[in-house]
């Protein structure tokens, strides 16, 4: 790691990688430490929902990140492209292996080079009209919500099961439509092209069929939630 990246993330601190699946897992365990202590038991479905929403909501730092700090984009993806072509490591992987320093958790600043990084593989991210930028920011600023009531829903039963069917329908929707949608403009737009076939698979296309797979799952979940009128599909 050069010394500009040094700056950038500092020489102490937890690699990006560890502390995003540290943060998820944290998140994930918490739910499913409550949910058992008052139930006595777990299933497959609240587990996989209780990771889901935990990734989520580390998501929304990010793309609130894209949003504060995105002035700085351009700068930090010259950075990683010149990275890239010096030792041939994928942005993606060179970003997630640099550490996050301790005062920089929260930083704007550091986790714009979530974006800096991917936008080797799509540059729409550096173009604030494109819908990359806003469909990603929109759900940063709006999905936590909606996200915290759902795994708290999910996770102890606080809501009637019909609201939590009708929150979960219109959030879990969204995430179907607008990743599909996004997908779709970057095939359209021939971004494709300008990457390897691995690299659009595994950092643009597996990534974003989670955000699609799961969601419909979700969809599913919901609608049998407010036509059950209870929390039976999730194993309650």
């Amino acid at each position: 790691m050069n010394s500009d990246t040094d700056r950038q993330g500092g020489n102490t601190g937890i690699p990006a990688l560890p502390f995003a699946v540290l943060f998820i897992v944290a998140l994930t365990v918490l739910g499913m430490a409550v949910r058992y202590g008052l139930y006595g038991h777990l299933s497959l479905a609240y587990c996989v929902f209780a990771a889901f929403f935990s990734a989520n909501l580390l998501i929304c730092l990010w793309e609130v990140s894209l949003y504060l700090a995105h002035d700085r984009i351009e700068q930090r993806a010259e950075h990683w492209r010149n990275l890239h072509r010096e030792t041939g490591v994928s942005p993606a992987m060179a970003f997630l292996r640099s550490k996050v320093p301790p005062g920089k958790i929260l930083s704007p600043a550091f986790w714009i080079d979530v974006w800096a990084s991917y936008s080797h593989y799509d540059d729409a991210y550096r173009d604030r009209g494109s819908f990359g930028f806003n469909v990603d920011i929109a759900n940063g600023f709006t999905s936590w919500i909606p996200t915290l009531i759902l795994y708290a829903a999910y996770t102890v039963n606080f809501l009637p099961a019909v609201a939590a069917g009708i929150i979960g329908v219109m959030l879990f929707w969204v995430w179907v439509y607008n990743t599909t949608l996004y997908w779709i403009s970057f095939r359209v737009a021939g971004r494709h092209r300008s990457i390897s076939p691995f690299d659009m698979w595994v950092y643009v296309f597996s990534l974003n069929f989670v955000w699609i797979a799961i969601p419909m799952f979700g969809v599913y979940v919901s609608v049998r939630l407010i036509l059950d009128g209870n929390y039976q599909v999730l194993g309650f």
